[in-house]
């Protein structure tokens, strides 16, 4: 049987020395990793590890949301163990929130992480010869079979297997970024990343250095290259959520990467090739918002090529009891 592979990314040396032996011990693969990119690069292989534990301390992360950002943005991945040598309520919430399967507060019991990793490996399917799966396509995990919600799961299906530009209109709340991730998961981008970018929360003063990167010397602080997102999400699928949101000036600067397929680093000289797809969600009429030259008309119809609108609970009010039942089994 394959023994499990777990990732322990930590940059703090004695602790991952400590950890390390203690997981060979217990008859896992052990791979170690103390920086952002380890671990990127880790997850970008074809069969990633089976657990992460991740440190909230990870070079090249800034401060410890930065990796809870970074785990947002994966939504194929393996559970995650977050480790937070300096924890507080709201990272405790942004790590919940972000899908992580427990949260360890420095010091912590070696006894405590262990039976959360063994929680986590039985979470997975087990290794070794399996039953074949049940044939699984984008929508399945959707839940609902009213009419309108039938047409949505067949229509995501065509969505997936494209590699059209996609925008997801609906109110909020109807599940916008689940289909995104949904139509990555079922797409041949599947195996590359998923990252998610929210449009209204990146000002103007900081879009460039976080979209697109920078330079190392490219202004004061700029020890070391920087990738930007857009640039993490090669090979993957971009997700720009409330694109509505998003400024006249990051408009020209978005479309001008998705016109070209390549982007240029704050304080660089030389063009960055890019293979990303792109979807975008909002819950503001685009259309109305163009008429009113208050959305880039060409910035539209390069979004546009496939439209996926999902409609309020209460235009579909006989899914109603299959979500009861489902919630229901989620909180038991």
């Amino acid at each position: 049987m394959k023994k499990p592979v777990i990732l322990l990314a930590e940059r703090d040396e004695a602790l991952r020395q400590s950890l390390h032996p203690l997981l060979l011990s217990r008859g896992f693969t052990v791979l170690t990793s103390c920086d952002v990119a380890g671990l990127v690069h880790t997850l970008r292989q074809q069969q990633p590890p089976d657990l992460l534990i991740v440190s909230t301390g990870l070079d090249g992360a800034g401060d410890g949301a930065g990796v809870v950002r970074l785990l947002c943005e994966w939504r194929s991945k393996p559970p995650v163990i977050l480790i937070a040598p300096q924890s507080s309520e709201e990272l405790a919430i942004a790590a919940l929130r972000a899908g992580v399967a427990d949260y360890f507060k420095q010091p912590f019991s070696s006894a405590a992480l262990l039976a959360s990793v063994r929680r986590c490996l039985l979470s997975q399917p087990a290794s070794g010869p399996q039953p074949p799966p049940v044939e699984r396509s984008a929508g399945d995990e959707m839940i609902g079979w009213s009419p309108s919600m039938q047409e949505i799961k067949a229509y995501l299906r065509k969505v997936a297997a494209s590699e059209s530009h996609t925008l997801i209109t609906g109110e909020t709340g109807t599940g916008k970024e689940l289909v995104a991730s949904l139509i990555h998961r079922y797409s041949r981008r599947r195996h590359m990343p998923f990252v998610c970018i929210n449009c209204a929360a990146i000002p103007d003063s900081l879009l460039e250095s976080e979209l697109f990167g920078y330079e190392r010397g490219a202004f004061t602080g700029a020890h070391t290259l920087k990738e930007g997102r857009l640039k993490l999400a090669d090979g993957g699928t971009l997700f720009f959520d409330e694109i509505g949101d998003m400024s006249a000036y990051a408009q020209a600067k978005i479309l001008r990467a998705v016109e070209s397929k390549a982007i240029e680093r704050l304080g660089g000289t030389r063009t960055v090739p890019l293979d990303i797809r792109v979807i975008a969600a909002t819950n503001r009429n685009l259309e109305q918002l163009v008429a009113e030259e208050k959305f880039r008309a060409d910035l539209y119809f390069r979004l546009n090529v496939a439209n996926v609108h999902l409609p309020p609970l209460r235009q579909r009010k006989e899914d109603l009891p299959a979500l009861c039942q489902y919630y229901v089994e989620v909180m038991n």
